[in-house]
């Protein structure tokens, strides 16, 4: 009994003794692990470049027809012909339909001979004027009779002519929603008629800008109908004051249309091109921290102990293309870490790995 008692108490201080060792063995190499420096973070750098960027005024607007209305009738009449049809192109002066006319025709043969009787009175009396057969009072009055048929004559054909409908100007017209046979009042739409070569662009822009815009400066025009195409032109007309309610100002391009591709009413944004900007100090986007406190950046500086990083404040300006505009700061050829940056602290080692190409465009806030 004594000999199995002291072989469990031996077999019980073998087992805890390994236990206590192994964890003290692991304990003295934890330690062992603690006291060394941590290895220098793997991060990627970039360079500060000087570049030229061309600055723009970006702004939306709608494009409008240089000339635009709809086609109407003055006078009254029956649809009798529709010469021109939905969506046709059409010079000035072309005839787009004729009213019903042979009414007022008729009415105009029967004008034309009062005139004729009109005519030769007056002749006559001129005559007896000259030997002293007429009074001067019937000389007047034949000679008024005279004028006010030919006024007739004149306004009877201004009635004819103006029941033939001419396009006002060049252009294309819309869709026509009229019938042969159709009766049309005065001033009823025909057919929208608009001129689409050139095309003005109509867009605002806050009144802070006044001093940087001017007749004659070139805009980029783009559409949602024709992505990747730019259109360019100029600016044609500046509002002289501005929207008290909303402090914008009010700018009208001009540009060339000559394929019809830009249509009235279609959305456009519009960038007006400002001077060009030569050494602009840039950086990635993804090298610069963003916080409520400003904008910070890690420099990488090199020393006897290898690379470490710094905590830089910068003033950032313009975004463009992933790349962000360096105002105050940095200088050009300086070097900051453009990825890694999380866990950075000021003082820590690092290496730099640019093996793996990041996205200019990644959001670095």
């Amino acid at each position: 009994m004594t000999k199995r008692l002291i072989l469990v108490v031996l077999l019980l201080i073998v087992i805890f003794g390994g236990i206590f060792g192994w964890k003290y063995y692991s304990g003295m190499k934890m330690a062992t692990m603690m006291s060394q420096p941590p290895p220098p973070a793997v991060i990627a750098s970039a360079e500060v470049k000087a570049e030229s960027w061309q600055p723009y005024l970006h702004a939306v607007g709608s494009v409008t027809a240089t000339q635009g209305v709809f086609v109407t009738t003055e006078v009254a009449g029956q649809v009798h012909e529709i010469v021109a049809t939905s969506g046709q192109k059409v010079k000035a002066g072309d005839v787009l339909l004729r009213l019903d006319d042979s009414v007022d025709k008729a009415d105009l043969d029967g004008l034309v001979a009062q005139r004729t009787l009109a005519k030769l009175q007056f002749e006559r009396a001129r005559k007896l004027l000259k030997d002293k057969s007429v009074s001067r009072s019937d000389y007047d009055a034949s000679r008024a009779n005279l004028d006010s048929a030919e006024a007739a004559v004149a306004a009877k054909r201004a009635l004819i002519s103006k029941k033939t409908i001419h396009a006002p100007f060049s252009g294309q017209l819309g869709i026509a929603d009229i019938n042969l046979g159709q009766y049309l009042s005065p001033g009823d739409a025909i057919v929208p008629l608009q001129s689409l070569d050139p095309v003005y662009v109509d867009y605002n822009l806050p009144e802070r800008y006044l001093p940087q815009v001017h007749v004659g400066q070139s805009v980029i025009i783009d559409v949602q109908a024709w992505p990747g195409r730019h259109f360019e032109g100029r600016i044609s007309a500046i509002n002289p004051g501005v929207d008290t309610g909303t402090r914008t100002l009010r700018l009208r391009a001009t540009l060339d249309n000559p394929e019809r591709l830009l249509r009235p009413g279609m959305f456009a944004e519009v960038s007006t091109v400002l001077p060009l900007r030569d050494n602009i100090l840039t950086l990635p986007r993804t090298a610069v921290t963003y916080n409520p406190y400003g904008e910070l950046v890690f420099v990488i500086q090199k020393t006897d102990k290898g690379m470490t990083v710094l905590n830089r404040p910068v003033k950032t300006g313009e975004v463009r293309e992933g790349r962000v505009e360096i105002i105050e700061g940095l200088k050009a050829g300086d070097l900051v870490v453009s990825a890694g940056h999380n866990k950075l602290r000021n003082g820590q080692p690092v290496t730099i790995d640019n093996s793996v190409q990041l996205d200019g465009k990644a959001d670095g806030g």
